[in-house]
């Protein structure tokens, strides 16, 4: 089956988070007249947190109607909400502080307990929460994500277990090469919703941009990302310098 596949194309990262934030409106606004609210989930990363800067201050604060959303996460690693590295602690300081939004309709992964216990508590909450048709997967309105140098999308490592969970919306995973636990949403979760969007700037990025957006996508977490919405891709000329056509020669 082919794949609706949208590649925005900026000049730099600046311009990169500017098109995403505008992403986000369009999402939210239609969510919320389709349904009457929003469920995001957020990334971690260095493109994300530069978004979320960006939606935290005028005029892209006023522009998004805060109070229906819900948030959620992508992944989480296995540490507490204020530690350095914990996805929630960076989205609470660049966005969740600053708009109005109520606490409860923010939905962290308790990376503090057991793994396997912090996955089964964010997957019943997903079910309880987000309206769907009984027996169907929930469908959030808009995912987050980044991609790293291997491929991986969330905590979706190539070679680890979480690639093959069907059953599961969100599972616990031991990433060998960096020796630590993280929680994750699953491939058929990520594929349920109804637009998701990889952000990606920086040259160090090119070569696996290149690599799943080609004729290698399927060996790459990231390539496993096929919503039947499509994916809108979000890059800067560096992080796109191995898809963009190159110039004639003289």
């Amino acid at each position: 089956m082919n794949h609706r596949r949208e590649i925005h194309i900026g000049s730099d990262a600046d311009a990169v988070v500017q098109t995403a934030a505008a992403c986000w409106e369009a999402a939210s606004a239609a969510a919320i007249r389709a349904r009457g609210v929003c469920h995001v989930a957020l990334a971690g990363g260095s493109t994300p947190r530069a978004l979320y800067e960006l939606l935290a201050r005028p005029p892209w604060r006023e522009r998004i109607d805060w109070s229906r959303h819900y948030f959620w996460f992508g992944d989480e690693r296995c540490v507490p909400p204020d530690h350095p590295d914990s996805n929630y602690r960076m989205a609470r300081e660049t966005l969740l502080s600053h708009i109005a939004v109520d606490a409860e309709r923010v939905h962290r992964i308790r990376g503090e307990i057991d793994p396997a216990l912090a996955a089964r508590e964010y997957e019943d909450a997903l079910r309880r929460t987000v309206a769907t048709d009984e027996g169907a997967t929930p469908a959030l309105d808009l995912v987050l994500l980044g991609l790293g140098t291997d491929g991986h999308v969330a905590s979706l490592f190539p070679g680890t277990d979480i690639l093959a969970a069907r059953g599961n919306l969100v599972a616990a995973v031991w990433v060998p090469r960096l020796a630590s636990w993280r929680v994750s949403l699953t491939l058929p979760v990520i594929n349920a919703a109804r637009r998701v969007a990889l952000l990606v700037t920086g040259s160090g990025k090119a070569d696996i941009v290149a690599q799943v957006i080609g004729a290698e996508s399927h060996a790459y977490p990231a390539g496993l990302v096929q919503p039947s919405a499509g994916v809108d891709w979000y890059l800067d000329r560096a992080a796109a310098a191995g898809i963009e056509p190159k110039e004639p020669g003289p």
